[in-house]
């Protein structure tokens, strides 16, 4: 008989964001001298029981927020708060931090051991974590059949032995073993072919509504974030451009480089063809970037004030925000509003 799954423990109530990040940030030192800013002071909030979407191009810090989220490598600066708890203290230890947290990751065969069972793959977790052998296995073979694997035939097997979507679904398995509150899902469906990726997002979303989940769901393909997401954060060279609602983010993007993305993606419309590429160039060296606006050298909008002046993220209405020089008041550039009046 399996074991049945616990209801998430909610410490701060509905209302406190599940993580809170404040100023995280990564820089890789380099063996001649310098860093690359891989991650450059971010923050953002992921609500309970959102999906939270990351897209960017490659190079923008996507995966690197994820691994810095899930603590797999030390932030140069910055800190993680968990529920109202800084992730890493006695408040919050990381052994009862990564009991809540898991991560999936985009591949699917390098992330399994070749030489466990299936079974064996999804029950290890849990054992890890103090559960008896036989209550993991039970709980590793009632995920398998939630996962549309049924036991009796996939149990036994090993890695080589599955398709890349088979995988991925003992992945996600062995995600929710320790019966989690939040995964990360780093590219998690970008190797499947299209068949197989909306399975496998069907998946996640019946997933999330029957444990009560929270996802960070990171991916480049702009169609399926969209999908999936409730909120969406775009990112360019390590900091956070714009976060908001996904359908107010995509009918009406407030960052230059948002607006790009989008209409990079591709039209089944003849009428609506791409006739010239909306971003020219590739993103500046992480090394070096760019002073101001780091999106300044490739944006259409690009005023002076964009090189001398680093944006704030401003609020749009409706818990949305971008960092563009565009909606700051008094920044300098043509766009921007005026500075109010002040009061006499």
């Amino acid at each position: 008989m399996s074991t049945p799954f616990l209801p998430p423990e909610d410490v701060g109530g509905p209302a406190q964001p599940l993580l809170t990040i404040r100023g995280l940030t990564k820089h890789f030192p380099l063996k001649k001298g310098g860093v690359v800013r891989a991650v450059d002071g971010v923050d953002f909030e992921v609500l309970k029981g959102e999906t939270l979407g990351v897209v960017g191009e490659s190079g923008c810090g996507k995966s690197t927020t994820a691994r810095l989220l899930m603590q797999l490598i030390a932030p140069t600066a910055g800190e993680v708060v968990f529920d109202g708890r800084v992730v890493g203290t006695r408040d919050l230890p990381l052994k009862d931090f990564r009991r809540q947290v898991q991560m999936v990751f985009q591949d699917s065969y390098a992330s399994l051991n070749p030489r466990l069972t299936i079974e064996d793959s999804v029950a290890f977790g849990p054992q890890v974590h103090g559960v008896s052998r036989r209550e993991a296995v039970a709980r590793a073979r009632d995920l398998l059949s939630r996962v549309g694997l049924a036991p009796e035939r996939f149990a036994e097997r090993y890695p080589h032995e599955l398709s890349g979507g088979q995988r991925q679904r003992v992945n996600i398995a062995r995600a929710l073993a320790l019966q989690p509150r939040l995964v990360i899902l780093d590219e998690a469906v970008s190797a499947l072919d299209k068949s197989v990726e909306a399975q496998v997002l069907n998946l996640l979303q019946d997933l999330k509504r029957e444990f009560g989940l929270t996802y960070v769901f990171i991916s480049h393909d702009l169609n399926v974030v969209h999908y999936i997401s409730d909120r969406v954060m775009v990112m360019y060279l390590g900091q956070v451009a714009e976060i908001g609602p996904s359908d107010t983010l995509f009918r009406a993007p407030g960052h230059p480089y948002t607006g790009a993305l989008l209409s990079s993606m591709p039209s089944m419309d003849p009428d609506h063809r791409t006739e010239k590429a909306p971003l020219a160039g590739d993103p500046p060296n992480p090394i070096n970037p760019p002073s101001g606006c780091r999106f300044h050298p490739r944006c259409p909008m690009a005023a002076p004030a964009c090189s001398q002046r680093v944006p704030v993220r401003t609020e749009l209405g409706g818990h949305h925000a971008a960092a563009c020089l565009m909606h700051e008041a008094g920044s300098g550039h043509p766009k921007a509003p005026a500075t109010l009046p002040h009061a006499a």
